[in-house]
């Protein structure tokens, strides 16, 4: 059993994040977007920082560097990031979502390419990278004469959101502080959420226009506890195991259970342009990290297989 933990482990968490697209679309009927969103990470920062307390050498920032990560972790990787998603998913299916999500290891290359000088995209690169947001644009796929159509504007948001968690994901490794990814994870998501709180006071939500229906509970504890803090264990261990490569290609086997979530329990229909702007992104990621790819596939599909030989004369 041992050979499939591993793969077990990548396709339930390419479950659970695909699926949560799904869970956000269902709350967001019963919950003003962006106190959702906050809701969410209170749940969840609670839990991850009591796992980072146990797992952890230090469950606390030890100085400013560190402290500085954590504030651009909550800004961009948590209320940037879910504030922009979850008003968008108002007005977008959760296939489509998930897929113009599945742009962020792309876009996290390009502001590594901007921010860390010394490396370069070749050609290949920049064809990944157009093709990746070409991806997007099909997504959308906007009428010229209808560009501020709400569709358009929804999808427009959630590309927002994939910007925010590149930049974020970029800037807190330039920082390079040292600090574990429970401890990192925890406290960007307690912080994060307080900043969705006094953003969504801004914006008039309340508690009162909350409708705590047991669709609401449903969506909150699955989005809370499984895909938040039940998804980012098994993240920190597949990331372990399988290097960020492999955790990079989950993000493409979530749309897929994205798509099928949202047919199942929400009767979502997948258009022919959430198909082709699919595609598009995933032959742009390849593109973009083809050199990694070749030299982690070995090794990835050694771990997930339980092959440990070398590929290198097959």
């Amino acid at each position: 059993m041992s050979r499939y933990r591993n793969l077990g482990l990548f396709l339930g968490l390419a479950a659970v994040w695909g699926s949560a697209f799904m869970a956000i679309k269902a709350g967001l009927s019963e919950f003003p977007p962006v106190l959702f969103a906050a809701l969410r990470y209170d749940i969840a920062g609670v839990f991850m920082l009591a796992y980072a307390a146990v797992r952890a050498d230090r469950w606390l920032p030890a100085d400013r560097r560190q402290w500085a990560a954590v504030g651009v972790g909550a800004a961009l990787l948590i209320a940037a990031y879910h504030a922009f998603l979850f008003v968008g998913e108002q007005s977008t299916t959760s296939a489509a979502a998930a897929v113009v999500v599945s742009l962020s290891p792309v876009l996290t290359t390009l502001f590594a390419r901007v921010l860390l000088p010394d490396e370069r995209l070749s050609v290949v690169g920049v064809v990944g990278a157009l093709l990746g947001l070409a991806g997007v644009a099909a997504v959308a796929s906007p009428d010229p004469s209808q560009l501020l159509a709400e569709g358009v504007v929804a999808n427009f948001l959630v590309f927002l959101a994939a910007l925010s968690f590149a930049l974020g994901s970029v800037l807190t490794t330039r920082f390079d502080s040292g600090l574990e990814h429970e401890t990192m994870e925890a406290w960007s998501m307690i912080g994060g959420a307080l900043l969705m709180h006094v953003v969504s006071l801004g914006l008039g939500e309340s508690l009162a226009s909350v409708t705590w229906s047991p669709r609401a509970l449903w969506a909150l504890g699955y989005l809370s506890l499984g895909a938040s803090a039940a998804g980012f264990l098994v993240y920190f261990t597949l990331l372990e195991r399988l290097g960020p490569i492999e955790i990079n290609l989950v993000s493409y086997v979530a749309p897929l259970f994205a798509a099928l979530s949202g047919f199942l329990v929400l009767g979502e229909v997948v258009d022919a342009w959430t198909g082709v702007g699919f595609v598009l992104i995933f032959v742009g990621f390849v593109l973009i990290k083809r050199r990694a790819i070749r030299q982690e596939l070995p090794r990835a599909t050694g771990a997930l297989t339980g092959d440990d030989g070398d590929w290198s004369d097959r």
